[in-house]
Formats: structure tokens, C-alpha cells, sequence
């Protein structure tokens, strides 16, 4: 049994949300917010058995697609302002981060 966590931007979290649901995957869904970006993302929790974390692992990969984003980045609070790039950068969004864990016991109750 493994354990899959998926943090992907809210923008393809619908899009994957249906397609988990088509190929009959239950998940958790967390709203969740980025680090970096400050952004907001969806945290899919999902338990499937070991042979089907590939399909799994494929459809979260067709379904969270990475692009690319100007973003103003945020000065610097007290820091050194030195490395402060005062204009917007493009960065790669998107996508999705997962985690296969796993799990020694699943309960459902």
C-alpha cells in the first residue's frame, strides 16, 4: 500500500480532481498556500495499492502541466537589499510535487 501526496497549483487542481475521479481514485484535496510564491495550491492525499501507483503517477503527471510566469518578487524586509532584483522574473509554475510514502496500515472508518 502506498501513500501519495501531490501538491499541485490550484490552477490544474480541478482538471486532476476530474481526471481521479474518472479512473476512480479517491483523494483528500488541502487547500494549501507556496513558500515562494505565495500562491495557492491543492494538497491531494491519496492511498492506492502498489501496482497502481504508476497510472496513478501518470495521470497526476498528464493532468498538472508546468508553464511559465513573470512574478514581482518582494523586497526585502531588513535584509540585504545587495541581491534585491527590483523587477519581475520569470519563473516555472505548475507542475505538481509528489510523494509516494509507504504505508504499513490503512483503516477506514
Amino acid at each position: 500500500m502506498k501513500l501519495i501526496m501531490a501538491v499541485v497549483q490550484d490552477k490544474d487542481s480541478n482538471r486532476l480532481s476530474s481526471a481521479l475521479v474518472k479512473t476512480g481514485f479517491k483523494a483528500t484535496k488541502l487547500a494549501s498556500t507556496g513558500g515562494f510564491l505565495k500562491s495557492g495550491n491543492t494538497t491531494f492525499i491519496i492511498g492506492t495499492d502498489d501496482e497502481k501507483v504508476d497510472k496513478l503517477l501518470n495521470i497526476i503527471k498528464d493532468n498538472c502541466e508546468s508553464r511559465d510566469q513573470l512574478v514581482a518578487p518582494v523586497s526585502p524586509m531588513g535584509g540585504n537589499a545587495d541581491s534585491y532584483v527590483p523587477h519581475p522574473v520569470e519563473v516555472e509554475i505548475g507542475g505538481a510535487t509528489v510523494f509516494v510514502l509507504s504505508i504499513d496500515q490503512f483503516n477506514q472508518f
